[in-house]
């Protein structure tokens, strides 16, 4: 039963009928943990779109007024110590991400298979041992992450031609024994993950998944030991056309010792194998004549930011990198630039929730770089388009502003900078990235600076990603923004845009030889070291800009 306690974030989202609520962390976990449980009252809030209620250990389970937020997309309830999710979770209709890991589920509720929107389940980090029979009821699933369970196996109608949008499974560091041949019926499978299982074998027909790019078998003891060399060594190619060639010397033998009815079969099969083959390549040829180049720079002089120990308990991963080669002269370069920045906080970001991006140009960067914490009272920034103020100011004076537009537009949820006010509420001290001379040259989530913003003539990037979730979040994100500016970057070149001058007002130029250059993309990494020197990330690594970028060639 609730307590009389009022949580004012609940009050909040009812009085100004928001779409998100994000709700995490201790002082959260205190009010669970003395209610019993969440608070009736979130069950209320049927304009959500976006619920977030992570890192409470005290939340064991979810009560069944849940179904009541039919309007949610996405339900993020990570990090928790959940044992039951309720059945009538089935009644999310338009659910279309569920994050359920680390918690200790032992069982998935029947009624995610009639999610038919759902398109990303996580349930990494669980106890489970079985998988829910009709996971392939839910039709446009393309991410499924269930690694660090003790699943034993498959559903049987999992390799279903209905999981026909499938794009990544992993299913790394559990107790599963078989994969199925038919596990080429997943036509769209581009990454599978299944190292570190209890695998003795790999069938042939995975070689048949016409769109698979990068597979992980190691830590499984397989019976051929030549294979399981490759594994732990090769290629994912190397692998496939070494299992390829498998099915074929197996399918010869059949052949050879079975009637004509059986050799039909056979013959069938190949059929359908060269037709997967010659479709595949087919996009082979279309991806590769799509290809960006990403070059990668080491020097043993790498830029390097300083973290203090104070971001700890705040917002404690970054991620850095430089970038040359984007050219943001023509047309409306930057401007795409900008919206895909936004768009990726939007979505890969969470709306801010999980990681934020931010833009610097270089030539206007005092190095070296600190990010370290400060009281709202002592941060002082100069906020994009606004003249100098403290944190406080700037919250207050964006709180006004978003009241202001409801009052013009008449509507209840907000736009711009001020739908992340609400990523802060609680916080005593404030993450910012301060340049040589101590000014601030960022605030996240909420913005950066005048001093280092970038413009058209902008010919070096230096490239931020902060998370509080994890230094994995900030590599995928940044990963996934030098994909989109190597994609802009191919599209600036092959539109002949005019050029614009390097000073407003003047008359746009057309343009030049030295305007049409390479559309390649150069990654300077940069060290992030904590205050004594010791190295604590270096960005790109040889892992990164690795996963699902088969249009990007990455040199290094």
């Amino acid at each position: 039963m609730d307590s009389m306690e009022k949580w004012p974030e609940i009050e909040t989202a009812v009085a100004e009928k928001r779409r998100e609520l994000v709700l995490q962390g201790s002082a959260i976990d205190k009010r669970i943990s003395s209610n019993g449980g969440l608070t009736s009252s979130i069950y209320s809030l049927t304009l959500l779109n976006y619920l977030e209620v992570s890192q409470c250990p005290s939340l064991t389970e979810i009560h069944e007024d849940i179904q009541h937020l039919t309007n949610l997309q996405s339900l993020i309830l990570c990090r928790n110590k959940l044992a039951f999710i309720p059945n009538v979770i089935g009644n999310l209709k338009s659910l279309k991400v569920l994050d359920l890991s680390v918690n200790n589920l032992r069982v998935l509720p029947e009624g995610i298979t009639q999610l038919k929107e759902l398109n990303t389940l996580n349930v990494s980090c669980n106890d489970l041992e079985v998988l829910p029979e009709g996971l392939s009821m839910c039709p446009k699933l393309s991410s499924i992450n269930i690694s660090k369970n003790h699943i034993t196996g498959f559903p049987a109608n999992f390799y279903s031609e209905r999981l026909g949008l499938l794009s990544t499974l992993v299913a790394s560091d559990n107790l599963v024994e078989e994969l199925s041949g038919d596990i080429h019926k997943l036509v769209a499978l581009k990454v599978l993950d299944l190292s570190n299982n209890k695998l003795s074998e790999i069938p042939s027909d995975l070689s048949d998944c016409p769109k698979l790019k990068e597979i992980n078998f190691k830590g499984n003891k397989l019976n051929d030991k030549r294979l399981e060399k490759m594994v732990n060594s090769c290629q994912t190619k190397s692998i496939l056309d070494y299992l390829r060639g498998k099915g074929k010397g197996r399918q010869a033998e059949d052949g050879g010792d079975a009637d004509s009815g059986h050799k039909t079969d056979v013959r069938k099969r190949q059929q359908q194998r060269k037709k997967k083959e010659k479709v595949a390549h087919e996009q082979d040829e279309v991806e590769e004549l799509n290809k960006m180049v990403v070059r990668v720079l080491h020097v043993s002089d790498a830029p390097t930011v300083k973290v203090s120990a104070g971001v700890k308990d705040v917002r404690p991963y970054l991620v850095c990198c430089v970038v040359s080669g984007m050219n943001l002269k023509p047309g409306n370069a930057l401007k795409r630039f900008l919206m895909a920045q936004t768009k990726l906080h939007d979505d890969l970001c969470g709306r801010r929730t999980t990681a934020t991006i931010a833009a610097h140009d270089v030539q206007l960067l005092k190095s070296p770089l600190m990010y370290d914490v400060k009281p709202p009272t002592q941060l002082k920034i100069v906020p994009l388009g606004r003249k100098e103020m403290t944190a406080v100011e700037l919250i207050r004076h964006l709180q006004l502003e978003a009241d202001e537009l409801r009052k013009q537009k008449k509507r209840q949820n907000v736009t711009g900078l001020h739908k992340y006010l609400q990523l802060l509420q609680g916080k005593a001290l404030y993450p910012c990235l301060i340049d040589a001379e101590g000014h601030v040259i960022s605030f996240p989530p909420i913005t950066n600076s005048e001093k280092t913003k970038i413009k058209k003539t902008t010919k070096e990037l230096f490239l931020e990603v902060t998370s509080a979730t994890s230094l994995q979040t900030c590599k995928d994100v940044m990963d996934a923004l030098i994909v989109k500016m190597a994609e802009l970057n191919k599209f600036t070149a092959e539109h002949q845009e005019e050029v614009g001058s390097d000073e407003e007002g003047d008359i746009p130029k057309q343009p030049t030889t030295s305007d049409k250059t390479s559309c390649e993309l150069i990654v300077q990494q940069v060290r992030t070291v904590d205050q004594d020197g010791n190295l604590k990330v270096v960005y790109p690594s040889k892992t990164d800009l690795s996963k699902d970028i088969s249009n990007v060639t990455v040199i290094w």
